[in-house]
C-alpha cells in the first residue's frame, strides 16, 4: 500500500467548534480510512498555515481521494493538500529508471 500525507486547515466555526466542543478527530478519522481498507499512520496538529496532518496508508488513489472528499464533505475544514510519500527504495528505482532515460530540454 502507498501512503500519504494529507495536510488540513479547520474553518473559523469549525475551530470554534472544537475548542467549544473538544473531540478526539483522530479516532473518527481512523474509522473511516478503516473502512475504507486503509490504515491511519500518524496523526499531528500543527501551527501555521495548516491545523494539522495526517500520514495514511491506503490501497489506491482512488480510495484516498475518496476519503478525501469523504472528510472534505461536511465543510469543517478549509483546505486539505496530500502528497504521496515514497520511501527511498521507491526513489533509488526512480532514479535508476531515470538515468537510462534522455529528454531533450527546450531550447
Amino acid at each position: 500500500m502507498t501512503l500519504y500525507m494529507t495536510r488540513f486547515a479547520y474553518t473559523p466555526d469549525a475551530l470554534a467548534a472544537l475548542v467549544k466542543h473538544p473531540q478526539n478527530r483522530e479516532d473518527v478519522l481512523r474509522a473511516l480510512l478503516e473502512k475504507l481498507g486503509g490504515r491511519l499512520v500518524s496523526f499531528y496538529y500543527s501551527f501555521g498555515t495548516y491545523d494539522g496532518l495526517f500520514i495514511a496508508e491506503m490501497p489506491d488513489e482512488t480510495t484516498v481521494t475518496a476519503a478525501i472528499f469523504a472528510v472534505v464533505s461536511p465543510g469543517h475544514l478549509k483546505s486539505v493538500e496530500t502528497t504521496v510519500l515514497l520511501t527511498t527504495e521507491q526513489t533509488m528505482e526512480a532514479m535508476r529508471k531515470a538515468g537510462t532515460q534522455t529528454y531533450r530540454a527546450p531550447r
